[in-house]
Protein backbone atom coordinates (compact mmCIF):
# COMPACT_ATOMS: atom_id res chain seq x y z
CA UNK A 1 0.00 0.00 0.00
CA UNK A 2 1.36 3.39 -0.98
CA UNK A 3 0.50 7.08 -1.11
CA UNK A 4 -0.75 7.78 -4.64
CA UNK A 5 0.10 11.46 -5.21
CA UNK A 6 1.13 14.73 -3.65
CA UNK A 7 3.82 15.51 -1.10
CA UNK A 8 4.24 11.88 0.03
CA UNK A 9 3.78 10.29 -3.41
CA UNK A 10 4.95 6.65 -3.66
CA UNK A 11 5.78 6.42 0.06
CA UNK A 12 4.86 3.03 1.51
CA UNK A 13 2.25 2.71 4.27
CA UNK A 14 2.26 -0.18 6.72
CA UNK A 15 -0.81 -2.38 7.11
CA UNK A 16 -1.95 -5.01 9.58
CA UNK A 17 -2.47 -8.62 8.63
CA UNK A 18 -5.83 -8.68 10.35
CA UNK A 19 -9.34 -9.70 9.31
CA UNK A 20 -10.50 -6.59 11.20
CA UNK A 21 -8.99 -4.37 8.49
CA UNK A 22 -9.92 -4.03 4.82
CA UNK A 23 -7.92 -1.08 3.54
CA UNK A 24 -9.30 0.99 0.68
CA UNK A 25 -7.35 -0.22 -2.36
CA UNK A 26 -4.75 2.02 -4.00
CA UNK A 27 -6.86 2.03 -7.16
CA UNK A 28 -10.05 3.10 -5.40
CA UNK A 29 -8.18 5.80 -3.43
CA UNK A 30 -6.74 7.09 -6.69
CA UNK A 31 -10.24 7.22 -8.21
CA UNK A 32 -11.63 9.01 -5.14
CA UNK A 33 -8.95 11.68 -5.10
CA UNK A 34 -9.05 12.13 -8.87
CA UNK A 35 -12.74 13.01 -8.43
CA UNK A 36 -12.06 15.37 -5.52
CA UNK A 37 -9.12 16.88 -7.40
CA UNK A 38 -7.32 20.00 -6.21
CA UNK A 39 -10.33 20.98 -4.07
CA UNK A 40 -8.81 18.88 -1.23
CA UNK A 41 -6.01 21.39 -0.76
CA UNK A 42 -6.58 23.62 2.28
CA UNK A 43 -9.52 21.59 3.61
CA UNK A 44 -10.57 19.83 6.80
CA UNK A 45 -11.03 16.10 6.24
CA UNK A 46 -12.40 13.32 8.46
CA UNK A 47 -11.46 9.65 7.96
CA UNK A 48 -13.97 7.51 9.92
CA UNK A 49 -13.21 3.80 10.51
CA UNK A 50 -9.73 4.90 9.38
CA UNK A 51 -8.02 1.48 9.48
CA UNK A 52 -4.46 2.09 8.26
CA UNK A 53 -5.13 5.81 7.79
CA UNK A 54 -4.42 5.55 4.04
CA UNK A 55 -7.37 7.74 2.96
CA UNK A 56 -6.63 10.52 5.46
CA UNK A 57 -2.90 10.39 4.74
CA UNK A 58 -3.67 10.69 1.02
CA UNK A 59 -5.72 13.80 1.86
CA UNK A 60 -2.75 15.27 3.79
CA UNK A 61 -0.41 14.43 0.92
CA UNK A 62 -2.73 16.35 -1.41
CA UNK A 63 -2.82 19.45 0.79
CA UNK A 64 -5.57 18.97 3.40
CA UNK A 65 -4.60 21.14 6.37
CA UNK A 66 -6.43 19.24 9.09
CA UNK A 67 -7.28 15.53 9.07
CA UNK A 68 -9.09 13.68 11.84
CA UNK A 69 -8.64 9.91 11.93
CA UNK A 70 -11.19 7.94 13.97
CA UNK A 71 -10.43 4.27 14.61
CA UNK A 72 -11.76 2.10 17.44
CA UNK A 73 -9.46 -0.94 16.90
CA UNK A 74 -6.40 -0.23 19.14
CA UNK A 75 -3.78 -1.95 16.90
CA UNK A 76 -5.10 0.01 13.88
CA UNK A 77 -5.08 3.33 15.77
CA UNK A 78 -1.46 2.59 16.75
CA UNK A 79 -0.68 1.77 13.10
CA UNK A 80 -2.10 5.12 11.93
CA UNK A 81 0.21 6.90 14.37
CA UNK A 82 3.15 4.82 13.09
CA UNK A 83 2.31 5.66 9.46
CA UNK A 84 2.07 9.37 10.30
CA UNK A 85 5.39 9.17 12.17
CA UNK A 86 7.13 7.34 9.30
CA UNK A 87 6.12 10.21 6.97
CA UNK A 88 7.18 12.79 9.56
CA UNK A 89 3.67 14.28 9.67
CA UNK A 90 3.66 16.23 12.93
CA UNK A 91 0.88 18.78 12.41
CA UNK A 92 -2.61 18.73 10.98
CA UNK A 93 -3.36 15.14 11.96
CA UNK A 94 -5.34 13.94 14.98
CA UNK A 95 -6.05 10.30 15.83
CA UNK A 96 -9.08 9.51 18.00
CA UNK A 97 -8.94 5.91 19.20
CA UNK A 98 -12.62 5.48 20.02
CA UNK A 99 -15.98 4.35 18.71
CA UNK A 100 -17.01 6.46 15.71
CA UNK A 101 -20.38 7.49 17.13
CA UNK A 102 -18.75 8.59 20.40
CA UNK A 103 -16.17 10.57 18.44
CA UNK A 104 -18.91 12.28 16.41
CA UNK A 105 -20.78 13.18 19.60
CA UNK A 106 -17.54 14.66 20.95
CA UNK A 107 -17.15 16.72 17.74
CA UNK A 108 -20.72 17.91 18.08
CA UNK A 109 -20.01 19.23 21.58
CA UNK A 110 -16.83 20.93 20.35
CA UNK A 111 -18.67 22.48 17.40
CA UNK A 112 -21.09 24.25 19.73
CA UNK A 113 -18.12 26.25 21.03
CA UNK A 114 -16.19 26.84 17.81
CA UNK A 115 -18.77 26.78 14.97
CA UNK A 116 -16.69 24.79 12.46
CA UNK A 117 -17.73 22.53 9.57
CA UNK A 118 -15.72 19.84 7.82
CA UNK A 119 -15.19 19.88 4.07
CA UNK A 120 -15.02 16.11 3.58
CA UNK A 121 -16.13 13.18 5.71
CA UNK A 122 -15.11 9.72 4.49
CA UNK A 123 -16.52 6.58 6.10
CA UNK A 124 -15.61 3.00 5.43
CA UNK A 125 -17.14 0.69 8.06
CA UNK A 126 -16.65 -3.06 7.76
CA UNK A 127 -18.76 -4.07 4.76
CA UNK A 128 -20.75 -6.53 6.88
CA UNK A 129 -21.74 -3.84 9.41
CA UNK A 130 -24.79 -2.47 7.60
CA UNK A 131 -26.15 -0.97 10.83
CA UNK A 132 -22.99 1.16 11.16
CA UNK A 133 -23.77 2.92 7.87
CA UNK A 134 -27.30 3.64 9.05
CA UNK A 135 -26.21 4.93 12.47
CA UNK A 136 -23.42 7.14 11.17
CA UNK A 137 -25.29 8.56 8.18
CA UNK A 138 -28.31 9.33 10.34
CA UNK A 139 -26.07 11.16 12.83
CA UNK A 140 -24.27 13.09 10.09
CA UNK A 141 -27.58 14.17 8.53
CA UNK A 142 -28.22 16.46 11.52
CA UNK A 143 -24.66 17.09 12.75
CA UNK A 144 -23.84 20.80 13.07
CA UNK A 145 -20.34 20.27 11.62
CA UNK A 146 -21.87 19.11 8.32
CA UNK A 147 -22.70 22.12 6.16
CA UNK A 148 -24.34 22.28 2.70
CA UNK A 149 -20.77 22.45 1.34
CA UNK A 150 -19.61 19.29 3.16
CA UNK A 151 -19.21 16.18 1.01
CA UNK A 152 -19.85 12.88 2.83
CA UNK A 153 -18.38 9.86 1.04
CA UNK A 154 -19.31 6.29 2.01
CA UNK A 155 -17.37 3.30 0.72
CA UNK A 156 -19.45 0.13 0.56
CA UNK A 157 -19.81 -3.10 -1.40
CA UNK A 158 -21.92 -3.47 -4.55
CA UNK A 159 -23.94 -6.09 -2.68
CA UNK A 160 -25.12 -3.46 -0.20
CA UNK A 161 -27.15 -0.56 -1.55
CA UNK A 162 -27.13 2.61 0.55
CA UNK A 163 -30.27 4.74 0.67
CA UNK A 164 -30.65 7.64 -1.76
CA UNK A 165 -31.04 9.93 1.22
CA UNK A 166 -30.63 10.05 4.97
CA UNK A 167 -32.88 12.84 6.22
CA UNK A 168 -31.19 16.02 4.89
CA UNK A 169 -28.30 14.15 3.21
CA UNK A 170 -28.95 13.17 -0.39
CA UNK A 171 -26.82 11.09 -2.69
CA UNK A 172 -25.38 13.17 -5.53
CA UNK A 173 -22.96 10.72 -7.15
CA UNK A 174 -22.08 7.02 -7.26
CA UNK A 175 -18.77 5.54 -8.46
CA UNK A 176 -18.35 1.79 -8.87
CA UNK A 177 -15.02 0.01 -9.13
CA UNK A 178 -14.82 -3.76 -8.88
CA UNK A 179 -16.75 -4.87 -5.80
CA UNK A 180 -16.44 -1.42 -4.18
CA UNK A 181 -18.77 1.56 -4.47
CA UNK A 182 -18.27 5.18 -3.41
CA UNK A 183 -21.52 7.03 -2.64
CA UNK A 184 -21.25 10.83 -2.36
CA UNK A 185 -23.77 12.78 -0.26
CA UNK A 186 -24.47 16.45 0.35
CA UNK A 187 -26.86 18.22 2.66
CA UNK A 188 -29.97 19.32 0.84
CA UNK A 189 -30.56 23.06 0.95
CA UNK A 190 -33.83 23.97 2.61
CA UNK A 191 -36.31 25.44 0.15
CA UNK A 192 -38.80 28.01 1.34
CA UNK A 193 -42.07 28.66 -0.45
CA UNK A 194 -42.56 32.17 -1.80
Amino acid sequence: MRVIAGTYRSRILKSLDSPALRPTSDRLRETLFNVLGTAVSGTQFVDLFAGTGAVGIEAISRGAIDVLFVENHPPAAKLIRQNLHSLDIRRGATVLAMDVLRALEKLQQLQKKTQFAYDYIFLDPPYAAAEEYQRIMKFLSTAPFVSPDTIVIAEHTRKFELAEEFSSLERVRVLKQGDAVLSFYRRRLKHTDD
